[in-house]
């Protein structure tokens, strides 16, 4: 696995498989629109093909995660991912690393705290206010639970 900063030459590619794998390439975190083919982002790369994905802007000392994706869950992509998002923004001399969640990817909410990722913020029923600005955000999440709360989850650096 080789593992490459999102650049000008990767960017189309990139695009392309957060459309696919999150079928637009807006996200709503928190009520803000965050335009995913402008957000910086480390990719893992089998061969020619993107078998992960970690995304992510800087702003003053935090780091925010916008998305995370493996394709092959368990074997350690995911983590090694996070773990470049952690030296980078050590680097930039951040303080912290933030992703929010939400209340039915209890997969997420499992992989981040096992990763030493500490719950820090609930918002409830932050979903209907991402709903307005993006109606097609389902109301039923994974494993039938109704998608309706924001976890923010805070890494200290």
């Amino acid at each position: 696995m080789e593992y490459i900063s999102v650049n000008p030459q990767n960017r189309a590619a990139v695009t392309a498989f957060i459309s696919e794998h999150w079928l637009t390439t807006e996200m709503i975190i928190r009520g803000n629109v965050v335009d995913m083919t402008q957000v910086d982002g480390i990719v893992g790369m089998d061969g020619e093909e993107i078998a992960g994905l970690v995304t992510y802007t800087i702003e003053g000392d935090t780091c925010e995660i916008t998305s995370l994706n493996s394709l092959k869950e368990g074997v350690g992509i995911g983590s090694s991912l996070i773990v470049r998002v952690l030296e980078t923004a050590r680097r930039e001399h951040c303080r912290r690393v933030i992703v929010v969640t939400t209340n039915d990817n209890i997969g997420a909410i499992r992989f981040y705290q096992k990763r030493g990722f500490d719950m820090a913020r609930f918002s409830h029923n932050a979903l209907d206010i991402s709903r307005r600005l993006k109606p097609e955000i389902p109301l039923i999440g994974e494993d039938g639970i109704p998608l309706r709360h924001e976890i923010e989850f805070e890494y200290s650096l």
